[in-house]
């Protein structure tokens, strides 16, 4: 991991920076989420696991609101999540996301991906969004490619383009859900390494993944949900060595001995 000058990871500030508190959400009778409350420092990476279908993902959406909720609140910064229009844009602006799919445009390069919000939402000239962007490419490894068009990028080359596009934004913090687990084993380590270099940075990072020697290496805290639920949270080494709950014992027993 390549270190930028004076961009070690800063020590843990304790100043809550997304706040969840008393979160309920159904999809019809499917009670997905249920009463999560939640503190996401600034300079934290909070990595969530758990089986499918334990609302890992509606927990990581309704952070920027791709889902709504039902019951509770969510801050970020201090502030609550606008509803709709103008202020929800921006919103989306200060939260990073990068999906399992990468929603790249197809029909536009590698480097007019990565400038358009910032030139769109940040109302950045196109010149400073353009040496910002080729800066932000060279950090992910691909400003070699910033003139080609996402087809001719492999799945761990669009999903790192994805990322530089995210941080064009200077989001306040990020969310990847499952971010590796569309790419090809080979692929997955190229990703993982430039997330393991953001948190390193001291970016505040919520990674929804099944990637556990990622959830190790680079998680301060480890949230484990099932069925809708925060069951159990810890730093890493206590969770993968000393797991409280049931429920995390067997989910752990199954996945790590293969």
């Amino acid at each position: 991991m390549t270190m930028v000058e004076g961009e070690s990871r800063p020590a843990e500030t304790g100043e809550p920076l997304v706040v969840l508190e008393g979160v309920n959400k159904w999809f019809g009778k499917l009670h997905v989420l249920q009463d999560i409350n939640l503190t996401i420092k600034r300079g934290e990476v909070v990595v969530v696991i758990g089986p499918s279908g334990s609302g890992k993902s509606t927990l990581c959406r309704a952070i920027n609101r791709l889902e709504t909720i039902d019951e509770g609140s969510i801050t970020l910064d201090g502030q609550p999540l606008p509803q709709e229009g103008k202020a929800l844009a921006h919103l989306r602006a200060e939260v990073g996301m990068v999906f399992q799919s990468f929603n790249l445009f197809a029909h536009k390069s590698i480097l007019e991906n990565v400038t358009l919000g910032p030139i769109k939402v940040r109302k950045k000239s196109r010149a400073e969004a353009e040496t910002r962007g080729k800066e932000l490419l060279d950090r992910v490894g691909i400003g070699h490619q910033a003139d080609k068009y996402p087809a001719q990028l492999s799945g761990g080359q669009q999903q790192r383009v994805a990322i530089a596009r995210a941080l064009a934004m200077d989001p306040k913090v990020m969310l990847f859900d499952e971010p590796t687990s569309a790419l090809d084993p080979e692929m997955i380590k190229e990703v993982l390494d430039v997330m393991v270099d953001l948190a390193e940075r001291g970016m505040t990072m919520v990674v929804v993944t099944h990637e556990m020697g990622f959830a190790r290496t680079a998680a301060d805290r480890v949230l484990f949900m099932a069925d809708g639920q925060v069951v159990e949270e810890n730093t890493p080494e206590q969770f993968f060595t000393n797991p409280q709950s049931d429920r995390a014992k067997d989910f752990l027993g199954k996945i790590l001995k293969h």
